[in-house]
């Protein structure tokens, strides 16, 4: 069983398909339907192999899609919790290893098997919304008033008016909230100093000093920099040769008043990128080799940004282009920028996802810390 990705009409499609090699009509369906409604081609796969891991389960435990009820979905879960993974990972905490007669492998995360559950769930809606399955969805959600009573919990627009309730999925795993990780200025330093050419780090530093995601920064255009506003435009498109999109739907104007990055910017469109390239991408292959011309994916920014890590001796498993995001992200916060005015700026749709910066370093935790050590008498070393 397998996943299958090819392009139809310049779109990508995805298909499971069985040990027969024939799709599984059903998943196929529902990720037509997926692809329908412009969700991304990360997701259509997400999606694809999380249904494979429903399908296997199905095929151990001799159930089908329309025999498989509520009490079945804690066996998928014990299963899910047992499955071995020998997909490459790169965890920064303690990673249960398990043996068996294909060898070493790792369990599947929590947050992993908390995606695959509700991959699940979205399957059997849109089975029940098509008329396949005719009951309820078999991962029940049940009204969770505790979630209610959480203060940073992101409330309706009608707030006790609205007919949207707390819910939560009733089998799923616990999982840990990590805060994000910054560079620090040292290891910003040594990274600037190691990347080589002006388009390498004009991406850098959009990401640093701006904010935006790697696939925001791959999908500039050449009308979206301003450079006498000293802003550029960040825009929801679909189109980019490689794949890469931005991940918000929100279209936004970011401004980038350090005069270094749109210096840069500047400086690589005017002296280094392709003067013959036809392609309104901001940023492209050059040299003189057979992709001269291309557009830069998400795999060629991800080698460039791990090899200048590695050059510049930082390189370690948490920091990924979109760590970038997260420094710029956390200095804003702590330089006192406000919770809705970095929201805007980052382009979340919810604070829940603006929030989990405020966790690195909180001001008012840190005032209300200081004056605590003032009242004990040993604030003198912190001032």
């Amino acid at each position: 069983m397998r996943v299958r990705e090819s392009q139809e009409s310049g779109s990508l499609r995805v298909e499971l398909l069985d040990d027969g090699g024939q799709p599984v009509e059903a998943v196929c369906g529902f990720l037509r339907f997926l692809a329908a409604r412009d969700c991304s081609p990360n997701t259509l796969v997400s999606y694809a192999y999380d249904l494979r891991h429903l399908r296997l389960f199905f095929a151990g435990s001799g159930l089908t899609w329309e025999r498989f009820g509520p009490p079945d979905s804690i066996a998928l879960l014990d299963y899910l919790r047992s499955v071995p993974s020998r997909r490459p990972r790169r965890r920064m905490t303690l990673s249960v290893v398990t043996v068996d007669a294909e060898g070493p492998a790792t369990k599947l995360a929590a947050s992993t098997v908390n995606r695959i559950l509700a991959a699940v769930s979205s399957f059997y809606e849109y089975a029940i919304l098509s008329g396949l399955v005719e009951r309820a969805n078999p991962l029940e959600k049940r009204l969770d008033p505790a979630l209610g009573r959480v203060s940073e919990r992101h409330r309706p627009f009608m707030g006790r008016a609205s007919r949207q309730r707390p819910v939560r999925r009733a089998v799923r795993v616990k999982t840990v909230q990590r805060v994000p990780r910054p560079l620090s200025d040292d290891q910003v330093q040594a990274l600037l100093a190691q990347l080589r050419g002006l388009r390498d780090k004009a991406i850098v530093l959009l990401m640093l000093h701006g904010g935006l995601r790697p696939g925001e920064v791959l999908g500039l255009h050449l009308d979206d920099l301003a450079y006498g506003r000293r802003r550029v435009v960040v825009r929801h498109r679909d189109d980019h040769p490689k794949g890469a999109r931005s991940k918000s739907r929100y279209e936004r104007v970011v401004d980038l008043h350090e005069a270094e990055t749109l210096a840069t910017v500047s400086a690589y469109v005017m002296g280094e990128r392709p003067a013959d390239a036809d392609s309104r991408l901001v940023f492209l292959i050059g040299g003189h080799g057979t992709r001269r011309l291309e557009a830069l994916s998400y795999d060629g920014l991800v080698r460039m940004f791990s090899r200048a890590c590695t050059r510049a001796g930082i390189r370690e498993p948490w920091m990924t282009p979109h760590a970038l995001r997260h420094s710029h992200a956390t200095s804003m916060w702590e330089g006192g920028m406000r919770e809705l005015t970095l929201q805007k700026r980052l382009g979340h749709a919810s604070p829940e996802s603006t929030r989990i910066y405020t966790r690195v370093s909180d001001p008012a935790v840190v005032a209300d810390y200081h004056k605590a050590l003032d009242q004990l008498g040993r604030g003198g070393a912190n001032t």
